[in-house]
């Protein structure tokens, strides 16, 4: 599947500073990017949601 994403010139030109860092073309970077950002983000978010719900497990309880 294809997704064509829109950059400033500014954006574009850190991209291909940091890929070139690396040694990978600019899309390659970005797929990269992507792919890791939705890999993390559920158990990140899980992660947090209950670290915070442990955390006020007891005033939770107060409340109800």
């Amino acid at each position: 599947m294809e997704l064509v994403i829109d950059l400033s010139v500014n954006q574009f030109d850190k991209l291909k500073k940091i890929a070139s860092q690396f040694g990978v073309l600019p899309e390659y970077l970005a797929k990269a990017a992507i792919s890791d950002l939705i890999s993390n983000t559920d158990e990140d978010f899980r992660s947090a949601a209950d670290y915070v719900l442990h955390k006020n497990e007891e005033l939770y309880r107060r409340l109800s």
